[in-house]
């Protein structure tokens, strides 16, 4: 049994940012729905930038160690 609060990785939060927006780019929800996909695309998009700025500080941190180590 799958755990419900299991986190996506990047990858599946960027297939559901493709699906919204191929959704929203078919033209036939209403306004509201557009909307409602406009919503739930932004807090996707947030989450994705915000873990990949994680990722980024881990790998600078990382790199930094590796120079600091092999400095002569």
């Amino acid at each position: 049994m799958e755990e419900k609060n299991k986190t996506k990785t990047i990858e599946q939060t960027m297939e559901e940012l493709e699906a919204i927006i191929e959704k929203m780019e078919d033209g036939e929800g209403t306004l509201e729905d557009s909307f409602a996909c406009f919503e739930k695309g932004m807090k996707l998009v947030r989450e994705c930038s915000q873990r990949i700025d994680k990722v980024e500080k881990q790998i600078m941190v990382l790199s930094e160690e590796d120079r600091e180590t092999y400095e002569f």
